[in-house]
């Protein structure tokens, strides 16, 4: 099969990804880049970004949404729409309600969810007026079923929603939007935690009938799958890419049926 039949190539086509210097956009960037996109990053600073090869940058603090949409409008007005955005920039406090309160709540939402609105909502407008794009949000297993972490969880389901708003009312001229939900992602954000506490995966493992946490990789494959070709009849749906984790109660299972 030639490259040009391959259905999860993306040559010519232009991508920006928001948290590129992270674990996981790291892992985006690269499998872009090897299915031939042109790839942008977005972080920040650029020092974030200085590791990556990429063709173009921007530079934005999504807790800022007046300089991320004005940041975004500038590089609209110079580039033009992208073929494809991954929203996957986000953080998280690892909260419970206990520990919550307005400050925390709002932080959370202000950069997982309401920065993730203020880069992509022109973005979807430029594309919607040229009849073609493609976006893809990284969310959390935390915006389908409750594992703590509630501000965050609430931005994540907004983004599900807000996900599902842009399949329905932009899908008519040529937009497409879905969502990856991920489960625990090994990424560097784990090792200060597992130095605190090497008992750590230990602990959560069990909860994943596949037995571990997922890479940076398997959510860029993920990711890669709803933006290519070979999804372009999909639109507006969740992908879990969890180890199973939402399939059901592993460890109920083994603590209490099994014992």
């Amino acid at each position: 099969m030639s490259a040009s039949a391959d259905p999860f190539r993306l040559d010519g086509q232009r991508v920006l990804i928001s948290g590129a210097g992270g674990g996981i956009g790291a892992a985006l960037v690269a499998r872009f880049a090897a299915a031939g996109a042109q790839v942008i990053g977005a972080d920040r600073d650029a020092a974030s970004l200085a590791h990556l090869a990429l063709a173009d940058q921007v530079i934005f603090d999504l807790a800022d949404t007046t300089a991320t949409a004005a940041a975004v409008d500038d590089w609209l007005a110079r580039a033009g729409a992208p073929d494809i955005v991954v929203s996957n920039a986000g953080f998280t406090r690892a909260e419970t309600l206990g520990d919550l309160d307005l400050k925390t709540w709002e932080s959370e939402l202000a950069v997982n969810l309401n920065g993730a609105y203020a880069m992509t909502a022109p973005i979807v407008e430029a594309m919607a007026r040229r009849g073609s794009g493609n976006l893809v949000f990284v969310s959390s297993v935390n915006g389908l079923a409750h594992f703590g972490n509630p501000a965050y969880a609430a931005a994540k389901a907004g983004l599900i929603a807000y996900a599902k708003g842009i399949a329905v009312e932009r899908g008519g001229q040529g937009v497409r939007a879905n969502v990856v939900a991920p489960g625990s992602v090994r990424t560097p954000a784990w090792d200060h935690r597992l130095a605190a506490d090497p008992t750590l995966l230990g602990k959560v493992v069990p909860h994943y009938p596949l037995g571990r946490l997922v890479t940076p990789e398997e959510v860029a494959n993920a990711v890669l799958f709803l933006a290519s070709p070979a999804a372009s009849g999909i639109t507006g749906v969740t992908l879990a890419v969890d180890a199973g984790l939402l399939a059901g109660n592993l460890r109920f299972l083994d603590d209490v049926l099994r014992a």
